[in-house]
């Protein structure tokens, strides 16, 4: 399949698993054991505000395909913002996770680390 033709939806769904399987086992390596504070301190990195506070710290690493990404997630129709986060906020964090699906779909695990590693650093 061209994953130019699969839908930004869908890239922001993939890419969604992909941060959280990358923080979760960042968090594990760190040493959080307990379930519970797992996803205590999960929160600080998967919500939308984080997310596209996250994005600033990548935004001007982007290839041109992958901002094209971004943009056509960040675009995308479907988006009904949480109470948490503003509608902007959701649509660049829907945008940040298209990129990580995108990376994901093109088995580019080398730029996907790239990336979360700019736009978490503190992890």
């Amino acid at each position: 399949m061209d994953i130019s033709q699969i839908s930004a939806g869908a890239l922001a769904y993939l890419g969604d698993s992909v941060l959280e399987t990358l923080i979760r086992e960042c968090l594990v390596l760190k040493g959080y054991e307990k379930s519970a504070k797992l996803n205590k301190e999960a929160l600080n990195y998967v919500t939308a505000v984080k997310q596209a506070e996250a994005f600033k710290n990548i935004e001007n690493s982007l290839s041109e395909d992958e901002a094209s990404v971004f943009r056509r997630g960040k675009n995308s129709s479907h988006l009904n913002a949480p109470k948490s986060a503003s509608l902007l906020e959701y649509k660049i964090a829907t945008g940040f996770e298209a990129i990580f699906g995108y990376l994901r779909m093109q088995k580019n695990e080398e730029r996907i680390l790239e990336l979360f590693h700019l736009a978490y650093p503190e992890i």
